[in-house]
């Protein structure tokens, strides 16, 4: 069984218009890639965030589909929902001015902003009760070893 290249695989397929100089990965190649699971992928495509090229059982992502991974990662990757990430990218119009999509995506990281902002205040005060906490019982060790120190000698 010879392996082929995923642009040679769908050069030479009748089923997949090939693009004018357009590459095709195979999933495993896309998973590797941007250090996701085949799992991953296959979900976002069973929720129309990503649609491969098929041939035969095979799927083949596009230059497409690899901008629209990366626009999915770095929406996880701030907190937006795959909703919110969905809602987004289908407003994407190629012949367009895409104004809406631009005040759509402002709109949602702004109120992002705002929740991650308000995370970290409460993750910072989190962090200051547990420091003091941890000083608290320090100190507690400390008293408690030195009279067991001073008893044993």
């Amino acid at each position: 069984m010879k392996l082929v290249s995923p642009g040679e695989a769908a050069a030479n397929s009748n089923d997949i218009p090939a693009e004018a100089g357009e590459e095709f990965v195979r999933i495993g190649e896309m998973a590797k890639k941007y250090g996701v699971t085949l799992r991953t992928l296959r979900f976002y495509e069973d929720k129309g965030l990503l649609n491969p090229k098929r041939d035969g059982s095979t799927r083949l992502y596009t230059r497409r589909d690899k901008a629209r991974l990366k626009l999915i990662l770095l929406g996880r990757k701030v907190g937006f929902s795959l909703r919110d990430v969905k809602q987004m990218m289908d407003l994407y119009d190629p012949t367009g001015s895409n104004t809406k999509q631009l005040r759509m995506a402002l709109d949602k990281s702004e109120k992002q902003l705002a929740r991650l902002q308000k995370q970290r205040a409460l993750i910072e005060d989190a962090i200051g009760e547990l420091s003091n906490s941890m000083a608290i019982v320090r100190q507690m060790l400390t008293e408690r070893a030195a009279p067991q120190a001073s008893a044993a000698g």
